[in-house]
């Protein structure tokens, strides 16, 4: 197969996007992003009773997040079902297909019989061969003449050739009596043209592949490459629920990961490249490649996903991080923030984000910045206000009101005073990050002296060695 390449995302618009189709997307996507190809969404909407619009805007909004930007308009398949019903009737004036007059009664007596008997049942349709002249003035699906001998290879470039047995094959339906298609010829009339060169989806399509090389072989049409990727378990090897982290995108990005986080975690969910555990969009695509995915279902782990958010969170350009952190707060429904608080966040974003796994941790960490007085001093923090500690605070405020505001200098003034009151500089950070953030845990205190400025740390500090004064 030669010319550019080309993949697809074909979710069914019947719920969120949950985290495999979330992967599967992300394979697709690097896969063609990587080679210079295109990365198409078709809406697999033909389930008229469970498609909603709801769900097809939320699959939308998920892929936004994880910045899986796709090529073109999306397709809808059912908008497409005049076209997949003028193939099924191609196959037939080609002698591919044939109408089936067996009714489900008919269908259902068979497969008794032959569990009765111990025999296969796989249904013979008598009409296979019939001569047209029989045919009744009844209602008809239209089937595909599957090969009786012989047997289907499946050339898949993660789970290697699997071989079926033409016989264990069904003369599959193509068209239903009411002239609608089905899924399966749907899939194929649409990934042909659409020009779909890769079919990247989950393994439990393995066994579909075999039936819609069917279709592909009738109509003389290049056979796409397949890559069936295995399914994403729990931590416990068991197949992934809801409890384990079975949740739609949208919940992980109100949860506060980063979108890099999760396309880096989801890229390592089942695929590698040497020990690579951390790496851009960039080299992701530069790297990801089929041959990398491994044979057996990968494990959620939580752990992992934090721990790679936060190593994108520590790379993070600022102003894209305060941009994806303000979509955070919206995912979340939590307020949104002031223009004060931005620009507080915006210039303490340097000593916060090299510690944060999320963004409600870094929110957390960024309290200093977003909380205003009179600060509320946490139980932890309010222990180190002591009155021996209110009294150091308060003798060094004189001092930082006529310090130049640079590092050295505070370093150099807080561990002046502190001797003088003959203590060292870490006794006096207790106290201070009390007075600065209201918190035992913050970052340092020069940072946070530095982010707040000399008039706020100045009041922040005489604030807190006047409390218990009154």
């Amino acid at each position: 197969m030669s010319g550019q390449i080309v993949t697809r995302f074909a979710p069914s618009p019947t719920g969120f996007l949950h985290i495999g189709g979330a992967r599967t997307a992300l394979f697709n996507w690097l896969y063609a992003r990587g080679r210079g190809g295109k990365f198409l969404l078709r809406i697999e909407d033909t389930d008229r009773a469970r498609s909603t619009p709801e769900a097809t805007a939320a699959i939308l909004k998920g892929l936004e997040w994880l910045g899986l930007d796709h090529d073109g308009e999306a397709v809808s398949q059912f908008a497409r079902a005049d076209r997949h019903a003028e193939v099924a009737h191609e196959l037939l004036a080609k002698g591919a297909a044939y109408k089936c007059f067996s009714t489900q009664d008919e269908i259902e007596a068979f497969r008794e019989a032959a569990r009765a008997e111990g025999t296969s049942t796989l249904f013979q349709s008598p009409w296979r061969d019939a001569d047209p002249a029989t045919h009744p003035d009844a209602p008809f699906v239209i089937r595909l003449k599957t090969p009786t001998e012989g047997t289907t290879v499946i050339r898949d470039q993660v789970q290697g050739d699997v071989t079926i047995r033409n016989d264990q094959l069904d003369d599959m339906v193509l068209l239903r009596s009411d002239g609608t298609p089905v899924y399966m010829l749907a899939v194929v009339v649409d990934d042909h043209d659409m020009g779909v060169t890769h079919v990247i989806r989950g393994d439990d399509h393995l066994n579909n592949a075999a039936r819609q090389m069917g279709i592909y072989t009738a109509m003389g049409w290049d056979i796409p490459v397949w890559a069936h990727i295995p399914l994403i378990h729990g931590p416990d090897g068991k197949k992934l629920s809801k409890r384990h982290g079975a949740l739609g995108v949208e919940e992980y990005q109100a949860m506060g990961y980063p979108a890099a986080g999760m396309r880096n975690y989801l890229a390592r969910l089942g695929w590698s490249h040497g020990d690579d555990e951390f790496f851009s969009d960039a080299q992701a695509q530069e790297w990801f490649d089929l041959s990398g995915i491994g044979k057996s279902p990968a494990r959620f782990d939580f752990k992992k996903l934090e721990n790679l958010s936060g190593q994108h969170i520590a790379v993070a350009d600022d102003a894209a991080l305060l941009h994806e952190l303000s979509a955070y707060l919206d995912a979340a429904g939590k307020p949104a923030l002031t223009e004060a608080q931005a620009d507080g966040l915006s210039r303490a974003m340097y000593c916060l984000k090299e510690r944060a796994r999320t963004f409600p941790e870094l929110i957390e960490k960024a309290h200093f910045v977003l909380a205003t007085r009179p600060l509320e001093v946490d139980e932890a923090a309010a222990k180190a206000l002591d009155t021996v500690s209110r009294g150091i605070l308060q003798s060094l405020t004189p001092h930082l009101q006529n310090a130049s505001w640079t590092r050295d200098e505070l370093e150099a003034v807080t561990s002046r005073i502190a001797e003088e009151h003959g203590t060292k500089f870490g006794k006096l950070a207790g106290p201070m990050r009390a007075a600065l953030a209201g918190r035992a845990v913050t970052p340092s205190v020069f940072d946070m002296m530095l982010v707040l400025g000399r008039d706020e740390t100045v009041a922040r500090l005489t604030e807190a060695a006047a409390k218990g004064t009154d």
